[in-house]
């Protein structure tokens, strides 16, 4: 029985080190990331990061983005298992509830927003990652006649946004508190309660 092509094994090599590289960034943060510590995390020599990928920078940048492309598209299937984006909205702060704001996802996405501040190409990538989500958001209210369903979808993004950041500082919050202020701002004017 033949083993691994070499394809296969580059493959279990790139999975393994972009695995590693979620993970670090949402435990020591971005910066702390070594060639050295995710070889070693990877359980991998150093020599084999810069062999899969151009950079470190190259690895982290698209660890996080698949890490957040992952997290979003879960939340993004509330939008359409409802037909009340009121609803839907409900469901995504309940899910929301699970981050504490410190765990390591939570934290792979304040640590990648703020290394997209410096990283023009995370910039670009994380900005249409972003405006996808959004325009799902905005989507699932215009479908229900909302009046303003594209300022209704950055608000509700940028609540969202800001919830998360204030759980790690007040892990007390719950989403429960905001719902009812964002239900208003989602539900469909005439549309029953």
């Amino acid at each position: 029985m033949a083993g691994p092509t070499n394809a296969e094994r580059g493959t279990a090599a790139r999975t393994k080190l972009l695995a590693a590289a979620g993970e670090l960034i949402g435990e020591i943060g971005w910066n702390a990331v070594s060639t050295r510590v995710l070889a070693e995390r990877a359980d991998m020599r150093p020599g084999l990061v810069h062999y899969h990928f151009e950079s470190l920078q190259a690895l982290l940048r698209q660890a996080a983005l698949e890490a957040m492309e992952g997290m979003l598209a879960g939340t993004a299937e509330l939008l359409t298992a409802t037909d009340d984006p009121a609803d839907a909205v409900d469901a995504m702060l309940a899910e929301l509830d699970r981050y504490t704001g410190a765990d390591p996802a939570s934290l792979l996405f304040i640590e990648a927003y703020l290394a997209a501040t410096r990283d023009p190409v995370l910039h670009e990538r994380m900005q249409a990652l972003v405006h996808r989500f959004r325009g799902g958001v905005a989507a699932a209210l215009a479908r229900t006649g909302h009046p303003a369903p594209e300022a209704a979808a950055v608000l509700v993004m940028a609540v969202f946004d800001g919830f998360l950041l204030h759980k790690g500082l007040d892990p007390a919050l719950s989403a429960a508190s905001i719902a009812p202020l964002l239900r208003r701002v989602t539900d469909t004017p005439g549309a029953p309660a």
